[in-house]
Protein backbone atom coordinates (compact mmCIF):
# COMPACT_ATOMS: atom_id res chain seq x y z
CA UNK A 1 0.00 0.00 0.00
CA UNK A 2 1.13 3.52 -0.64
CA UNK A 3 0.14 6.74 1.06
CA UNK A 4 0.62 9.77 -1.17
CA UNK A 5 0.74 13.18 0.47
CA UNK A 6 0.13 16.13 -1.85
CA UNK A 7 1.14 19.31 -0.06
CA UNK A 8 0.56 22.75 -1.52
CA UNK A 9 3.58 24.59 -2.86
CA UNK A 10 4.13 28.31 -3.38
CA UNK A 11 2.06 28.02 -6.59
CA UNK A 12 -1.08 27.07 -4.61
CA UNK A 13 -3.02 29.99 -6.15
CA UNK A 14 -3.03 28.14 -9.50
CA UNK A 15 -5.06 25.23 -8.04
CA UNK A 16 -8.48 26.45 -9.22
CA UNK A 17 -7.19 26.67 -12.80
CA UNK A 18 -6.15 22.99 -12.78
CA UNK A 19 -8.84 21.53 -10.49
CA UNK A 20 -10.90 19.93 -13.28
CA UNK A 21 -7.79 18.21 -14.69
CA UNK A 22 -6.73 17.11 -11.20
CA UNK A 23 -10.20 15.66 -10.55
CA UNK A 24 -10.05 13.77 -13.87
CA UNK A 25 -6.68 12.36 -12.80
CA UNK A 26 -8.21 11.24 -9.48
CA UNK A 27 -11.12 9.64 -11.34
CA UNK A 28 -8.71 7.69 -13.56
CA UNK A 29 -6.89 6.42 -10.46
CA UNK A 30 -10.16 5.03 -9.09
CA UNK A 31 -11.23 3.63 -12.48
CA UNK A 32 -7.91 1.80 -12.78
CA UNK A 33 -8.33 0.29 -9.30
CA UNK A 34 -5.20 1.99 -7.95
CA UNK A 35 -6.75 4.64 -5.70
CA UNK A 36 -8.71 3.31 -2.74
CA UNK A 37 -9.31 6.53 -0.80
CA UNK A 38 -8.71 10.23 -1.47
CA UNK A 39 -9.17 13.06 1.01
CA UNK A 40 -8.07 16.51 2.08
CA UNK A 41 -5.34 17.22 4.61
CA UNK A 42 -6.61 19.42 7.40
CA UNK A 43 -5.98 22.02 8.57
CA UNK A 44 -2.95 22.85 6.38
CA UNK A 45 -4.49 21.87 3.04
CA UNK A 46 -3.44 19.57 0.28
CA UNK A 47 -4.50 15.98 -0.06
CA UNK A 48 -3.77 12.35 0.71
CA UNK A 49 -4.33 9.22 -1.33
CA UNK A 50 -4.32 5.54 -0.32
CA UNK A 51 -3.15 3.56 -3.33
CA UNK A 52 -2.44 -0.05 -4.18
CA UNK A 53 -0.11 -1.01 -6.98
CA UNK A 54 2.26 -3.67 -8.18
CA UNK A 55 5.23 -1.34 -7.79
CA UNK A 56 6.44 1.93 -6.39
CA UNK A 57 7.58 2.92 -9.90
CA UNK A 58 4.00 2.63 -11.14
CA UNK A 59 2.74 4.85 -8.31
CA UNK A 60 5.51 7.39 -8.96
CA UNK A 61 4.63 7.53 -12.68
CA UNK A 62 0.97 8.04 -11.85
CA UNK A 63 1.67 10.75 -9.26
CA UNK A 64 4.06 12.54 -11.60
CA UNK A 65 1.23 12.69 -14.17
CA UNK A 66 -1.02 14.65 -11.76
CA UNK A 67 -1.64 18.12 -13.25
CA UNK A 68 -1.09 19.57 -9.77
CA UNK A 69 2.38 17.98 -9.65
CA UNK A 70 3.22 18.90 -13.26
CA UNK A 71 2.30 22.54 -12.61
CA UNK A 72 4.07 22.73 -9.22
CA UNK A 73 0.84 23.33 -7.33
CA UNK A 74 1.70 20.52 -4.92
CA UNK A 75 4.75 18.57 -3.94
CA UNK A 76 4.23 14.83 -3.61
CA UNK A 77 5.58 12.48 -0.98
CA UNK A 78 5.01 8.76 -1.43
CA UNK A 79 5.24 6.50 1.60
CA UNK A 80 5.19 2.73 1.12
CA UNK A 81 3.55 0.65 3.86
CA UNK A 82 3.98 -3.11 4.11
CA UNK A 83 0.49 -3.88 5.44
CA UNK A 84 0.38 -6.92 7.72
CA UNK A 85 -3.15 -6.86 9.07
CA UNK A 86 -6.40 -5.15 8.10
CA UNK A 87 -10.07 -5.23 8.88
CA UNK A 88 -11.69 -7.71 6.45
CA UNK A 89 -13.16 -4.94 4.30
CA UNK A 90 -9.68 -3.49 3.75
CA UNK A 91 -7.86 -6.63 2.57
CA UNK A 92 -7.22 -4.93 -0.79
CA UNK A 93 -4.66 -2.74 1.00
CA UNK A 94 -2.45 -5.75 1.65
CA UNK A 95 -1.32 -5.60 -2.00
Amino acid sequence: MFIVFLKFSANKAAAPDRMAEHNEWIGAGFADGVFQCVGSLTPEGGGAILAVSESRDEVERRVNADPFVINDIVTAEIVEVDVKKTAPDLDVLKG
